[in-house]
C-alpha cells in the first residue's frame, strides 16, 4: 500500500541512520520500527493481576480528622512568619556589620 506519512525531523533523522547503519532502505526501516512498536503493545502481560492489601494506620487520639485543613494552614503560617523573621534578621545584622566612617 502506498500512503504520504508525515514524520517529525528528529524521527526521521533517527530512521535515516538506523536505515544506513543496517543497510536497508528507509521504508523498510519504518516498516521494520512500526512492526516492532505493534508487536510490544499487542504482546499481552501474562501473570498474576497484583493485589492490593489495605492496611488501616489510624490517628492517634485526640487529633480531629474534619480539621486537618486548619492544621496545614496553621503549619505553613507558622513556616512563613519564621521566615520572615530570618530574613529581617538577616537583614539587620547586615546593616549593622558595616563600618562607620
Amino acid at each position: 500500500m502506498r500512503t504520504t506519512l508525515t514524520l517529525d525531523d528528529d524521527l526521521a533523522g533517527v530512521l535515516a541512520k538506523r536505515a544506513r547503519e543496517l543497510g536497508i532502505s528507509f521504508k523498510e526501516a519504518v516498516n521494520r520500527t512500526i512492526r516492532a512498536g505493534l508487536g510490544e503493545a499487542a504482546q499481552r502481560r501474562t501473570g498474576a493481576v497484583p493485589k492490593t492489601v489495605p492496611h488501616s494506620f489510624g490517628f492517634k487520639p485526640g487529633i480531629d480528622l474534619d480539621k486537618l485543613n486548619q492544621l496545614a494552614d496553621e503549619l505553613e503560617a507558622e513556616a512563613f512568619v519564621e521566615s520572615r523573621r530570618r530574613k529581617t534578621r538577616d537583614s539587620s545584622r547586615r546593616k549593622r556589620s558595616r563600618p562607620r566612617a
